[in-house]
């Protein structure tokens, strides 16, 4: 069995690679060709939950296990939120074949999806990017942002001003080959003025936006919603939206505050919800049709995207020889 740790991961795969993977994952997931049970969430008695998340595609010869535990808190200690380990098996004869940091994993395939988001809903001309939520997936989320489009300039915004301070000034230096300015927002507003690409990634049970300053044409991923009672999207964007996807139509309608409370309320009907990635990937459903579209797109993530980036991150380590046999 192969141990592969944050940095061997980092240093064979990038972050175009996860977001070709996770293409790979979502179109899979729509054509029938992954078994991917919806995820089983325990809740724990601090404010934290437990999430396993099996997969299994026979044209790859693979399954994948991932353990994900998620506790919002933690970030106030200096802790990581999202904590997780993932199995990968030979689909051949059931042996597991590598551990991977799967903290490090789902923050790439996180981050990745709304990468993958952007540069198949995206208009092609963008400029201005927002990110709201500094926590354990925001690094990702920004990288795949600049990844997916050429941006001038991205504005980060959270409820801890000195937190967001920091971490805008890291990420400035962190990514400075992609030639964005980084800079710390004052205000929600601030942050999504006239930004083309707009990602929340929070834990937060209310919104953290106001959807009737979003401009026209922009794209939103929404990411940090997995439950029923959450929505840190506002709602007041849906109406405004000619298209709404989900990386997983099915999953986001089990498990997402940010469309069930909006279908409850009676302000967006489940019809409106067009269908998954995978489904504009095959062409079956249209992404963008012209620059003045509002395109939302809801993320809760799906085990086949785990799985996938597995194997890929799998294969390329055993192809450069990095991680440690465990026999």
């Amino acid at each position: 069995m192969l141990l592969l740790s944050r940095e061997d991961i980092k240093s064979v795969v990038t972050m175009k690679d996860m977001i070709e993977a996770d293409k790979t994952a979502f179109k899979m997931t729509v054509d029938g060709t992954v078994k991917t049970p919806l995820r089983t969430v325990i809740d724990g008695k601090y404010d934290g939950a437990f999430l396993f998340m099996p997969a299994y595609a026979p044209e790859l010869d693979a399954a994948a296990m991932k353990v994900i535990d998620i506790f919002p808190h933690n970030v106030d200690n200096g802790k990581m939120t999202s904590l997780a380990q993932v199995m990968l098996i030979d689909g051949k004869d059931g042996y597991v074949i590598a551990l991977l940091d799967g903290t490090y994993v789902t923050q790439l395939r996180t981050g990745a999806s709304s990468g993958a988001a952007f540069d198949l809903l995206a208009k092609k001309d963008c400029k201005r990017g927002a990110l709201i939520g500094t926590g354990g997936q925001a690094a990702t989320q920004l990288e795949a942002m600049l990844a997916a489009r050429k941006l001038d300039e991205v504005k980060i915004y959270d409820l801890n001003a000195e937190r967001c301070q920091a971490f805008a000034e890291q990420m400035q230096k962190e990514l400075v080959d992609y030639g964005a300015k980084i800079t710390a927002a004052e205000s929600s507003d601030e942050c999504i003025e006239d930004a083309d690409l707009i990602i929340t990634v929070t834990p937060s049970a209310k919104p953290v936006f106001d959807g009737t300053k979003v401009k026209e044409g922009a794209t939103i991923s929404c990411v940090g919603t997995y439950e029923p009672h959450k929505h840190e999207m506002d709602p007041a964007i849906l109406p405004r939206a000619s298209k709404i996807i989900c990386d997983s139509k099915e999953a986001a309608l089990s498990e997402t505050g940010d469309l069930l409370i909006p279908i409850k309320e009676g302000i967006i009907s489940e019809t409106d919800i067009l269908g998954s990635l995978g489904d504009v990937i095959n062409g079956t459903i249209k992404g963008r049709e012209n620059d003045d579209e509002i395109i939302v797109y809801e993320t809760v993530g799906v085990a086949a995207q785990d799985l996938v980036a597995a194997k890929v991150i799998y294969d390329k380590a055993v192809e450069v020889g990095k991680g440690m046999n465990w026999e």
